[in-house]
């Protein structure tokens, strides 16, 4: 029974956790966030100079820079965080609801936060290491660098997500 709870808190924190950035990022501070990812998808922090800049996605009018891509690109973001959030969240109340139940009602719980934590996990390593990190290298500048916050999640996704394939004993 312990197993099982732990295993249902982690995963519920992982819900509370996304559903926190999702209202961070969609309302509360979308400006901030919106920022960093117009920075990161213009290239235009790189101490490198202009030899990789071909990649970057530059605003075609720079004097109000909102080109509509760049919201696309980051609402996309966030949906992607959300759809991650329910999942676990869904996992969660499925887990809680099956705790005491026989242990094959308490595994039928657990494909909705294996999708859900490996869907966080791809947005945190491919969206931000792979394609933010190296195609947009976004690890250059420090002002705009996400990739230890990302590396972070990253791990600590999989930890979890580890946790929760393992053998229940009790």
């Amino acid at each position: 029974m312990s197993t099982r709870l732990c295993t249902t808190a982690l995963v519920a924190s992982v819900a509370v956790f996304l559903f926190i950035v999702v209202l961070n990022n969609a309302v509360f501070d979308y400006a901030s966030n919106y920022a960093f990812v117009q920075h990161v998808l213009a290239m235009d922090s790189l101490f490198s100079g202009d030899s990789q800049v071909w990649r970057a996605l530059r605003d075609p009018t720079p004097e109000d820079g909102s080109w509509w891509f760049y919201h696309v690109f980051y609402s996309s973001i966030i949906v992607w965080e959300a759809a991650a959030g329910v999942l676990c969240g869904i996992a969660a109340w499925r887990m809680w609801s099956t705790r005491s139940a026989a242990k094959s009602s308490f595994q039928e719980a657990k494909p909705f936060a294996t999708l859900g934590l490996t869907i966080s996990m791809l947005q945190w390593f491919f969206a931000f290491i792979t394609v933010g990190g190296e195609w947009f290298l976004m690890w250059q500048p420090s002002t705009w660098n996400g990739q230890d916050a990302a590396f972070r999640m990253f791990t600590c996704l999989g930890v979890i997500l580890i946790f929760l394939h393992q053998t229940e004993n009790e």
